[in-house]
């Protein structure tokens, strides 16, 4: 089963239906709306720091995208489920790369690494991900 497939079932969408290309357009939208509400989710964490701190929406946003891989990271790592070095080899890639994401140093990793981090973090934390596609179902279906 494709990682879109159970979307569509919520959705009422028989994927077979819909062209390669047609596919492709609904995952990228379906990755672009689970990571805007991940980022709802780290701004609820953090909410009391923006407060603090007196971050305008514009700063918030600004702060939550330029750690937004760091984020996901360390809750991947505050489930014990992975350490850092489990993450670098579900990942593919050497320890320093994680280690530079974690501590500020990198920003902006590459796509493909980001989206490895993506799939480790639905593993570890699939319950936020139930109610995130739940909700995005349920996006889907208002407009249709």
């Amino acid at each position: 089963m494709s990682a879109i497939e159970p979307l569509c079932k919520l959705i009422g969408i028989d994927p077979h239906q819909l062209s390669k290309e047609e596919i492709l357009i609904l995952e990228a939208d379906l990755f672009t709306r689970i990571c805007e509400e991940l980022k709802e989710v780290f701004r609820e964490q953090h909410k009391n720091y923006f407060r603090l701190m007196k971050f305008t929406v514009e700063m918030e946003n600004n702060m939550l995208e330029s750690n937004f891989a760091r984020f996901i990271i360390r809750d991947i790592l505050l489930t014990e489920e992975y350490t850092l070095s489990g993450i670098a080899q579900y990942a593919d890639v050497h320890e320093d790369v994680v280690d530079e994401v974690i501590a500020g140093r990198n920003t902006n990793p590459s796509a493909a690494f980001f989206r490895k981090m993506i799939e480790l973090h639905r593993l570890v934390k699939c319950d936020i991900y139930n109610l995130i596609i739940k909700k995005i179902a349920a996006q889907y279906l208002a407009v249709a």
